[in-house]
């Protein structure tokens, strides 16, 4: 089938780890090429952020991208593009009638609406994944949320308008029923890892020399929802342990929440044992995860999280926070631990129990790796977005899908 995926800010094209680009577009990049290997005819609509952006780009991985004109072609801050949605939208329509789409899936919620708005002037079916909700964030947020007003009511009118909405989380179904969403208007259809790259398999990649006995990595945007302070804090109790903290730009500009880090690290006496690597490349993200005696990722809330997947698909065992779509991947004392968010002295003393026996970390390496294989690689997770979409054509008049193929 002809299948659409709008991403308005998150192109897979995107250096992953710069502003606003990380998990949103690992997924639709990957959900892109795995959809595109099954035999679908796969394009992804997003933004155009730059004048020297070609119109059509066509990826090695078998789907194209299409930049979408709306506003200046420059980056801006994706808060600050919900003004430019008309425009996206219109823009959008004219493409999708073009490529005579079968189904349209919006990620996110602005890409939701322009989507619902594009799928309603062509009678298309609409799928939706919204990778955050604004609920979630406003609650662990608040004053500090620079999501438009709009965004709460957005969500749940395209929610509802949706034929089908993909949540990748258990907890995420809840959050849309605490919304209004009938939970038998959902299906949950987790994100996925890449499980032939993210492999337990040592290669030449070069990774940083050890400093201490042990090492923990934390991975992720250097933004305080992340709870990279957690993990420094909780390093207090872990002597002879490094911490790598995986992200930002690497000096290549104002890091305001790493300067942060760094003194907090001073007044707690780990300023030593903490580095700040900055960005890492994809290719060398295996290497550094398997260079860890457990990855921690311990933000304030989740979506879902992808870096706990790649760790168990390395064959490292994960401390996570009880939050998300952790509460999915990550089984507790099986291929890791939960503790509570924002607690150090919790995260430390998991953290300390685990990296005094090395035993178990194996095992529990061992059995993430075999979780990742059984659910979350990408073969299986397109399928099932295949399957989701399969469903919403097969319900609706012969009529009212004319481009269907096969």
């Amino acid at each position: 089938m002809r299948v659409a995926l709008v991403s308005e800010h998150a192109s897979p094209l995107a250096v992953v780890g710069a502003v606003d680009a990380g998990g949103q577009n690992v997924h639709v990049d990957a959900l892109a090429g795995a959809l595109a290997r099954q035999g679908h005819d796969v394009t992804v609509h997003t933004r155009r952020d730059d004048p020297a952006q070609a119109e059509q780009v066509r990826t090695d991985a078998g789907y194209r991208v299409l930049h979408v004109p709306a506003g200046p072609a420059a980056p801006l801050p994706k808060d600050a593009l919900w003004p430019l949605m008309p425009a996206f939208a219109d823009a959008l329509t004219v493409q999708l009638a073009t490529l005579r789409t079968d189904v349209v899936h919006g990620h996110f919620w602005m890409s939701a609406w322009a989507a619902d708005r594009a799928a309603d002037a062509l009678d298309l079916p609409r799928v939706v994944t919204f990778h955050a909700l604004g609920t979630v964030k406003r609650r662990h947020q608040g004053t500090d949320d620079t999501s438009p007003p709009e965004r709460v009511a957005v969500e749940f009118a395209v929610a509802r308008a949706a034929d089908r909405v993909v949540a990748t989380c258990s907890d995420e179904v809840r959050e849309l029923g605490r919304m209004g969403l009938a939970a038998d208007r959902t299906t949950v259809v987790p994100c996925g890892v890449d499980a032939t790259r993210f492999t337990p398999e040592q290669d030449a990649t070069p990774v940083p020399a050890r400093t201490r006995r042990h090492r923990v990595v934390t991975v992720g945007r250097p933004v305080p929802r992340k709870g990279f302070a957690v993990v420094v804090e909780a390093l207090a109790g872990l002597p002879d342990t490094e911490l790598l903290v995986v992200g930002g730009a690497g000096g290549r500009g104002p890091e305001p929440e790493l300067d942060r880090l760094h003194q907090l690290a001073d007044r707690t006496g780990v300023a030593d044992r903490l580095h700040c690597v900055g960005q890492v490349p994809r290719a060398a993200m295996p290497a550094l995860l398997r260079s860890a005696d457990a990855v921690v990722c311990a933000p304030w809330y989740e979506p879902f999280g992808l870096v706990p997947l790649e760790a168990m698909a390395c064959g490292v065992p994960v401390v996570a926070a009880a939050v998300g779509g952790m509460l999915d991947s990550v089984v507790e004392g099986v291929t890791g631990l939960l503790v509570p968010p924002r607690d150090p002295a919790a995260l430390s003393v998991a953290l300390g129990r685990l990296l005094a026996d090395p035993d178990r970390r194996a095992r529990m390496g061992a059995a993430g790796r075999q979780r990742v294989l059984e659910r979350y690689t990408w073969p299986t997770v397109a399928g099932a977005t295949a399957d989701v979409y399969t469903a919403v054509l097969d319900r609706r008049p012969r009529a009212a899908r004319p481009y269907r193929r096969g």
